[in-house]
């Protein structure tokens, strides 16, 4: 039987934070790939067994380290329950600058090694967030919204790590400033779009149920 740790032992705390220690002083050496888990277990001064009761692999470790904290910075930014606005989108991206810049300055030398491992559990996240937000307004989003909501969430996800990767140029704010009108509009012109194509197909069948069968 597996033993479970106890997440309040002081040092339980201690050696996750010891492993956690060790990972980033050697992501700011390599890159993640290069990275294994007799590199950390050396560099953290403890053995395999005491590293897999508290990770499962490296990856679960850099999970830990960079989107587990993810929604800490969303919730420094935005109430968790807010409903879909225009401000409730600005604060998501400069929650997602404020993620980036402090990851990357935590492994400056190979973040973007780091990453993207963990990107597509960062856009799940903000998908969530996002359609939890949308149900505060819109309780039962249609197939094209949930596309819409997938749309905008990767695309936020995407300019603040290229804000991030090009050097932070101008202030979050003004990164969404910027990215919101745009993404907003075409998310707005495909709910038309599908909405017309609904209609269209309403009166399309509309139609061929006026038309007399013949016998």
């Amino acid at each position: 039987m597996s033993h479970v740790l106890n997440s309040n032992d002081p040092r339980v705390v201690r050696t996750r934070q010891l492993i956690l220690d060790a990972f980033v002083a050697l992501l700011n050496k390599r890159d993640f790939n290069d990275i294994t888990v007799s590199d950390i277990t050396k560099q953290a001064t403890v053995n395999r067994a005491t590293f897999y009761a508290h990770f499962a692999d490296k990856y679960a470790l850099l999970d830990t380290l960079l989107s587990d904290t993810f929604m800490e910075y969303v919730q420094n930014r935005v109430d968790t329950n807010s409903k879909f606005s225009h401000d409730m989108l600005k604060n998501v991206i400069m929650a997602l600058c404020d993620y980036h810049a402090n990851s990357s300055s935590q492994i400056a030398r190979h973040y973007e090694s780091a990453a993207p491992v963990v990107e597509a559990n960062i856009k799940l996240q903000i998908e969530q967030f996002v359609t939890r937000s949308l149900g505060q307004s819109y309780p039962a989003p249609d197939p094209t919204s949930h596309m819409v909501i997938t749309m905008v969430s990767w695309a936020i996800y995407g300019i603040t790590y290229r804000w991030n990767c090009q050097g932070q140029k101008e202030s979050p704010e003004e990164l969404a400033d910027r990215a919101l009108p745009i993404m907003l509009t075409e998310g707005a012109t495909m709910l038309e779009l599908s909405r017309q194509v609904v209609d269209s197909d309403d009166e399309y069948r509309a139609a061929c149920d006026r038309i007399p069968v013949q016998l």
